[in-house]
């Protein structure tokens, strides 16, 4: 397995939930800039019809940003046949399930009670959702994931925004070049973030710990990213009886590759 388990500051249990937040909103705004919110948008659609689903339930929600934009997408695009969305997390914040549902969309809601991803016999029906957050998983937690989704014979689509094909030593010569990059990218991403913050403000311009943390982060993650025969791995002692997995590339209007998704289905 080419993937490897690097430390994130994101996944520790002390990282302070606003810091947090603070860089799911960056990740938000380079998403909607690169034009992949409009591509993830297109293919959830189209997977919601190969599904036979109407509901979206979002895993791993966090502060909801991205789906948030999704279903904006969708609602503008398709009033009439409009799905619904349910955003969830094994760790709901409160203030982040009530920024959620004070929006008032009819279609979107977050559910304030702890999902676990990992058992998706306890998720409300409809096409699972994983954005940006596989990679998060060891290999025994991906492993089980997909095998729940087989065995409750559910509909999951995951969605990472870079596929891990550069090789590992290259990565680690340009990590020094990469991670300024990243973090002078930070400075003039935080702007167009909303809702800005003033501790956002202050730990980027002032104290910038959300620079330094997003840079790295966002370096530390391509090595954590699941390849094609990664998942090949993951799921070669699944039952799939009644099951099938599809790995391919996302890919925006004009044929441009924009990371890669894992669809998992019933057979029919």
């Amino acid at each position: 397995m080419k993937r490897i388990q690097l430390f994130e500051f994101e996944d520790q249990s002390w990282f302070p939930s606003w810091m947090r937040t603070s860089l799911n909103r960056l990740i938000r705004v380079l998403l909607n800039k690169m034009g992949i919110t409009e591509s993830a948008s297109t293919l959830i659609n189209q997977k919601l019809k190969e599904s036979n689903s109407n509901q979206v339930v979002d895993l791993g929600s966090g502060a909801g940003g991205v789906m948030i934009d999704v279903f904006k997408n969708l609602k503008a695009t398709q009033p009439d046949t409009l799905p619904s969305f349910i955003l969830t997390d094994l760790y709901p914040s409160e203030s982040h399930v009530d920024y959620v549902n004070k929006l008032q969309f009819d279609q979107l809601r977050y559910d304030h009670r702890s999902i676990n991803a990992l058992n998706l016999d306890s998720t409300p029906s409809g096409l699972k959702t994983m954005f940006n957050a596989f990679h998060h998983l060891r290999p025994n937690e991906a492993q089980r994931l997909l095998e729940s989704a087989a065995k409750a014979e559910t509909p999951i689509l995951m969605y990472e925004m870079a596929d891990n094909r550069i090789p590992l030593i290259l990565w680690w010569l340009f990590l020094p070049v990469s991670l300024i990059i990243v973090a002078l990218m930070c400075l003039f991403l935080t702007p167009m973030v909303r809702p800005l913050t003033f501790k956002q403000l202050f730990f980027t311009y002032v104290i910038p710990i959300i620079p330094i943390t997003y840079a790295w982060d966002g370096q530390a993650s391509y090595p954590r990213i699941y390849t094609f025969s990664d998942i090949e791995e993951l799921i070669q002692n699944i039952d799939m009886t009644n099951y099938t997995f599809e790995i391919d590339y996302l890919k925006n209007k004009k044929g441009k590759k924009q990371g890669y998704y894992i669809f998992g289905n019933p057979k029919k």
